[in-house]
């Protein structure tokens, strides 16, 4: 379970849309005709929007952080990974990684779930991840899928789990499984999943078939919009990764499958490092919450009829966010109003250096241009100065840095002033 970034859906990227039409026979999953949204569940754990972020139980050159420094816009977080549980096939086990994590003990980290939940905030238990491999084929293997998690939920605090499998599913397996986990945990169970794109990308695939058989108790499915190259969206036309398009149109997918808006959320990477592809700015998930719920700000795809305000976001990881100051948080936290971005206990060793008192960036000197701010939004058009030169802004941005937004970044450098 240790990799640079998240996922890579390998044999996919530059041949998605052929792999599309051998899965499909020529179309992928339509959104016509609409298909009956999901009942209520007997009874709502927890009130949305979400802003799902995975915490990192492990080092892999991202911040290490404590669930303690979490923003408190990231209202659901979750815990990656579990590991398959040794002699029980099926099962799962959860084992806190203190040596990597500069000594972080499990009665610390007990004690900080049992904190985020006096906040009001949510944690669940990854299962799966690029390298790990859960497999639930059978009755058997989903009894213990089930009371595994269960005993874990109770033993740690956790609120339930994120079903995040990358190497097949076994719908009926994994769906007894969590109707299992459901029965035992009661209505306050929070069920999250983080499919791939192509796994909505036909009707028969096991993501699309398991999304139906447990939509009675699923919180939220949060789709990696990114590592997979293009796509078909819900229009039947292809659309390329990291682009406002690609969130709308294949969100679009689950919209009309028979899911309740408050179901469907945006996952993307928090920074270019986090994936392998498919990176764009956190702009970009405001533009297509908008887009989806109100019919603003979309791009070449436009949904039918707005569908009101849908489930939120999601991100890998809250670690990498942290290397980038906590834009992700910040921009889609603002817009999701789940709180504030600022950690609620900021590492001792902060990702950016205190700015020099001597050459505060409220000072543009003899610029002409306002100084640059790190709280800023800024639009394409917007010229700001920085350390004696002038930047305009390209496209919607916020906390990037013009010094080191380089020739393809969103600040073009207008030279010096």
């Amino acid at each position: 379970m240790r990799a640079t970034t998240k996922r890579v859906v390998t044999g996919l990227v530059g041949a998605a849309c052929a792999a599309v039409v051998a899965l499909t026979g020529g179309a992928a999953a339509s959104a016509s005709p609409r298909q009956e949204p999901a009942a209520a569940p007997v009874a709502a754990a927890a009130d949305g929007p979400w802003l799902t972020g995975y915490w990192q139980n492990f080092d892999n050159g991202a911040t290490v952080l404590r669930l303690s420094q979490v923003p408190a816009a990231y209202n659901l977080v979750a815990v990656a990974f579990a590991e398959n549980l040794a002699g029980t096939p099926g099962g799962i086990t959860f084992e806190l990684a203190s040596a990597e994590l500069d000594g972080y003990t499990e009665a610390q980290f007990k004690a900080d779930v049992a904190a985020m939940h006096a906040q009001g905030r949510k944690v669940v238990l990854s299962v799966g991840g690029e390298k790990g491999n859960v497999v639930v084929s059978n009755a058997t293997e989903a009894r213990n899928f089930a009371d595994s998690a269960y005993a874990l939920m109770q033993e740690y605090g956790f609120d339930g789990v994120d079903i995040d499998l990358e190497h097949g599913i076994d719908a009926t397996a994994m769906a007894d499984a969590l109707h299992q986990l459901s029965a035992k945990a009661g209505p306050d169970l929070i069920l999250t999943m983080a499919p791939q794109t192509i796994d909505y990308q036909a009707t028969t695939m096991g993501y699309y078939q398991l999304t139906l058989a447990i939509k009675d108790i699923l919180t939220i499915v949060n789709t990696q919009y990114y590592n997979s190259g293009s796509m078909l969206g819900c229009d039947q036309k292809v659309y390329s990764q990291g682009t406002v398009d690609f969130l709308t149109a294949l969100s679009c997918i689950q919209l009309e499958m028979g899911l309740r808006p408050d179901q469907v959320g945006i996952g993307v990477p928090a920074t270019s490092r986090a994936a392998g592809g498919g990176y764009q700015p956190a702009g970009n998930v405001v533009k297509a919450l908008d887009c989806l719920e109100a019919g603003t700000g979309c791009g070449a795809f436009t949904p039918a009829e707005p569908y009101g305000p849908i489930g939120g976001a999601m991100t890998w990881s809250i670690n990498w966010d942290a290397t980038n100051g906590y834009a992700f948080a910040d921009v889609v936290g603002a817009r999701l109003a789940t709180g504030a971005g600022t950690p609620t206990d900021p590492p001792t060793e902060p990702t950016d250096p205190p700015t020099d008192p001597t050459d505060p960036p409220t000072d543009p000197g003899d610029c002409a241009a306002p100084a640059w701010t790190s709280s800023a939004v800024y639009v394409g058009g917007n010229q700001v100065s920085y350390d004696g030169r002038t930047y305009e802004a390209k496209w919607w941005t916020t906390n990037e840095n013009p010094a080191q937004s380089g020739q393809w970044g969103v600040w073009r450098d207008l030279g010096a002033c």
